[in-house]
């Protein structure tokens, strides 16, 4: 059997609709893929290299403890990208002083509106070369806006170091600070005890859906995780509380991601006998060797989440 007339399987209706729908689709992925175009552009063709001079690496802890904060900001065009300050600006790319041994703690922010990553690196040019341990995200995986990260340093050979935004061509456009490492100094010794006695209070606070941790307020609120001072050789005494409805731990490190790094005696239970909600604890001491420290929810994790604060020894 045949027909004269052609059957028709689709309407130019529904012809016409596929089309909008097609093109809709093609629009709205154009959108998105521009959208993260500095994203695209900043990929290497290949994954970043790591090759270091012989010696230039991460060496033992010998010497001070202090932390350098680092913001990833650009000029309005882009044109100019920088740390902390514009080229002119008072703080532009500060210049860092430490000696061998030293324990240099970058406190990273990308207070930028690009895609960033940080690294230390002995190499005078390029994004290659960098100290394995003082990496923050990558090239491939950037820091977005918004967000940041720590790094930890310490020089184990004399020299001059630089720390850099490893997303390639952002070093040439201005994100590149030096690190001017000297000789190995003598480790800070503590002062006799000064008859100077410290009292502080802290309690262990969460935000409601548990994604921030802090002391005695979260996070832009008044009071939130504050500096502690002391002198060295004054007797310190530190009460917290447990006002969350999770379980805490606490003790002052040395390294603030790493809890068994603790120092002066200062822990108050552990991450094996923690503090219950509602239960408080204090602790005395006598305060050691001058230097940055960290008081820090010593249960894995906790730190990280948002509970450490600084302690600074005079």
């Amino acid at each position: 059997m045949s027909h004269d007339t052609p059957i028709y399987r689709t309407s130019p209706a529904r012809t016409a609709k596929m089309l909008a729908i097609m093109c809709g689709v093609c629009i709205a992925g154009g959108i998105i893929f521009f959208s993260f175009w500095d994203y695209w552009i900043s990929l290497p063709p290949g994954n970043q290299m790591h090759k270091q001079e012989a010696g230039v690496g991460q060496g033992a802890i010998t010497g001070k403890q202090f932390d350098v904060e680092i913001n990833f900001i650009e000029s309005p065009d882009f044109k100019q990208l920088a740390f902390n300050a514009l080229p002119g600006e008072d703080g532009h790319n500060p210049e860092v002083h430490a000696n061998v041994g030293d324990n240099v703690e970058f406190v990273v922010s990308n207070n930028g509106k690009s895609f960033h990553a940080f690294g230390v690196t002995a190499d005078a040019e390029g994004f290659e070369g960098i100290i394995s341990g003082t990496e923050i995200a990558s090239a491939n995986n950037p820091l977005k806006p918004g967000t940041g990260g720590k790094s930890h340093f310490v020089p184990s050979k004399e020299g001059t170091y630089y720390y850099i935004c490893t997303v390639p061509g952002h070093r040439a456009l201005g994100m590149e600070g030096k690190i001017i490492v000297g000789p190995k100094g003598e480790a800070p010794k503590a002062a006799a005890p000064t008859g100077v006695k410290q009292d502080f209070s802290l309690n262990f606070i969460e935000s409601p859906d548990f994604k921030q941790f802090a002391f005695n307020a979260l996070t832009g609120e008044e009071g939130h995780n504050p500096d502690l001072k002391v002198k060295s050789g004054d007797t310190v005494t530190i009460k917290v509380a447990n006002n969350g409805k999770s379980f805490h731990a606490f003790g002052i490190v040395s390294d603030a991601d790493d809890p068994n790094t603790i120092v002066f005696n200062s822990a108050i239970k552990s991450a094996n006998s923690p503090f219950k909600p509602g239960e408080s604890g204090e602790v005395t001491f006598t305060a050691g060797a001058p230097g940055s420290y960290h008081y820090i929810c010593t249960v894995p994790g906790h730190a990280a989440l948002g509970m450490s604060g600084n302690f600074v020894v005079e």
